[in-house]
C-alpha cells in the first residue's frame, strides 16, 4: 500500500509541475505539456480511487470508515475528478494547479496520518445514497469556493491596479465567475438531496452529538439558497457574491470537518 500511496502523490505532484510550466506558456497549456499532465492526474486519481477502497470500505465487517481524514480524501478526489473531467470542454487548469497538490496532501494525512478514531457505519442502500449525495456536494461547493477565491484575488490586484504575476495566467473574471455559479449551482441542488436524504433516513440527526452538523448544514443551505436567489433576481456578481459563496462555504466546513474533528478527536464518538 505504501508504494501506491507514494505513486499517488508523485504523480499528483508532478502533474501539477507540467501544468504550471504549461500555464506559464499560456493560459491553456500547450497540448506538449497539457497531454502528460493530465495523463499523469488520471494515473493519481486511479491510485487515489484505490487508496479510498482500502481505507474506507472494511468489507471483513460489512462497514464504512468515513473518518476526517478518509472523508477529506474523498471530497479532494472527488473534485479533482470532476475538474479532470471538466478540463476536456473547459479552461480549468487553473483549479488543478491548486486541487492536484491538495488532493495529494490529503492522501498523504489519510494514508500517515494517526487516525484518532475508526467511524463504523454499518452497510445499508439508504445511508449510502446519502453518504454519496454529501461528498459529492462537499467537492463541488469546494470548487466553486475555490473559484470565488480566484474571484478574490482577481478582484483585489485589479483595484491594486497590479494586475500582474501569477494573476495574469487566470482566465477572465466572468469565466472565473460564472464557473463559480455553475458549480456552486449543481452542489446545491446535491446539497438539498443530502439534507432531504438525512432527514428521511437517519433516526438520530437530531440527536446530541449531531445537532450542531445538521443546524450548521442547514445554515450553509439558507446562505446558497440567498445566493442563488439574489443572483437570480438582484443579479448578484463580483464581491458581493464572492462573500455569500465564502461564508456558505465556511458554514459547510464547520458542519462536516468541525464536527467530526470536534467528536471523533476530543469526544471520541462516531459521526
Amino acid at each position: 500500500m505504501y508504494s501506491l500511496t507514494l505513486l499517488t502523490i508523485l504523480s499528483y505532484l508532478a502533474a501539477t509541475v507540467l501544468l504550471f510550466v504549461g500555464v506559464r506558456q499560456s493560459p491553456i497549456p500547450p497540448l506538449r505539456w497539457r497531454l502528460p499532465a493530465l495523463s499523469l492526474a488520471t494515473l493519481a486519481m486511479l491510485g487515489n480511487a484505490a487508496l479510498i477502497y482500502q481505507n474506507a470500505y472494511l468489507e471483513h465487517l460489512m462497514s464504512l470508515n468515513m473518518s476526517v481524514f478518509n472523508a477529506l480524501s474523498a471530497i479532494f478526489w472527488i473534485s479533482s475528478l470532476i475538474t479532470l473531467i471538466s478540463s476536456f470542454k473547459s479552461p480549468v487548469e487553473n483549479i488543478l494547479l491548486v486541487l492536484l497538490p491538495m488532493t495529494a496532501v490529503s492522501v498523504a494525512l489519510a494514508q500517515f496520518a494517526p487516525d484518532h478514531s475508526i467511524v463504523m457505519h454499518a452497510r445499508n442502500p439508504a445511508l449510502d445514497v446519502h453518504i454519496l449525495f454529501s461528498l459529492v456536494a462537499y467537492a463541488l461547493i469546494t470548487l466553486g469556493a475555490l473559484q470565488g477565491a480566484m474571484l478574490s484575488w482577481q478582484h483585489r490586484a485589479l483595484h491594486s491596479r497590479h494586475p500582474g504575476g501569477l494573476v495574469r495566467l487566470l482566465p477572465p473574471m466572468e469565466s472565473v465567475e460564472q464557473l463559480m455559479f455553475r458549480f456552486i449551482g449543481v452542489g446545491f441542488i446535491l446539497l438539498t438531496l443530502a439534507l432531504a436524504t438525512g432527514f428521511l433516513f437517519l433516526d438520530n440527526i437530531f440527536a446530541q452529538h449531531l445537532v450542531h452538523k445538521t443546524v450548521l448544514s442547514v445554515v450553509a443551505w439558507l446562505i446558497f439558497a440567498a445566493l442563488l436567489t439574489g443572483r437570480h433576481l438582484a443579479g448578484w456578481r463580483g464581491k458581493t457574491a464572492v462573500h455569500w459563496v465564502l461564508s456558505g462555504y465556511g458554514a459547510l466546513v464547520l458542519a462536516y470537518f468541525g464536527s467530526k474533528i470536534a467528536l471523533e478527536w476530543i469526544f471520541n464518538i462516531n459521526s
